[in-house]
């Protein structure tokens, strides 16, 4: 993998909950992950439900101190140090905690392709909104927020099932993976589409890929290079960080 990146001259790094397990966010497809411990709240539920929205919220601001208390580990520092050496040219995830923001990749070089859970923004006018000024009132009110600007509904910033995927953030992911020589998928099962399909259009376009996941995924054999292994420790050593 080294010497692959040390060949590239435009990489994209493409990243899943795996990077982030080990920075103690529990993922959502495996027993035991998020989605094993609570229904899914579809979009259209969501909006519609006033009902839906309190149990959505009720759930976000009980379970959020994980995400509060995460920190970046070793992996999200190896990608960061790669995009300073402007190796990489593009953080692609799939991970909507925004730890690679906070282990110093700049925010205009990550693109975050199922949207961000550290903030909330309004459906109608895209307006965001802060959860320090959103929690207060609801836990006091047992009420859903609604748009200071427009009144419309309030929504944490992540893309739920049956909602659009970003145009803008998908676009550009499209972009990156078609303009780069080397991807490397770390810490993704690879079968959420329509992101999982960058890394097939990424590999057609004459780009190497490498994936690094702990289990095997269902792209191991188009890629040219598989690693099943831990990824903070895989990342540090091959870009020599602590």
């Amino acid at each position: 993998m080294k010497r692959l990146i040390e060949r590239s001259r435009r990489a994209v790094v493409f990243t899943g909950a795996g990077i982030s397990t080990e920075s103690g966010i529990p993922d959502f497809r495996s027993p035991g992950g998020i989605w094993s411990k609570h229904r899914v709240i579809y979009f259209d539920e969501f909006v519609r439900s006033k009902e839906a929205r309190v149990e959505a919220w009720t759930r976000l601001f009980d379970g959020r101190e994980t995400l509060k208390n995460a920190t970046p580990n070793a992996g999200h520092r190896a990608v960061s140090r790669l995009v300073e050496q402007g190796k990489v040219s593009d953080v692609i995830t799939q991970n909507i905690d925004g730890l690679h923001q906070a282990s110093g990749v700049p925010g205009d070089k990550v693109i975050e392709v199922h949207g961000n859970a550290t903030y909330a923004k309004c459906l109608s006018c895209g307006l965001r909104h802060e959860y320090a000024d959103i929690e207060p009132v609801f836990r006091k009110t047992k009420q859903p927020p609604n748009c200071n600007l427009c009144g419309g509904v309030v929504k944490s910033a992540t893309i739920s099932f049956g909602q659009a995927m970003p145009e803008a953030e998908m676009e550009r992911a499209t972009e990156a993976a078609l303009a780069c020589d080397l991807f490397l998928a770390i810490g993704s099962s690879l079968v959420v589409y329509p992101a999982a399909g960058l890394p097939i259009a990424a590999k057609r376009n004459g780009a190497k890929l490498v994936i690094l996941n702990r289990d095997p995924t269902e792209l191991d054999e188009i890629a040219d290079l598989v690693v099943n292994a831990e990824i903070g420790a895989t990342m540090a050593k091959v870009v020599s960080v602590n």
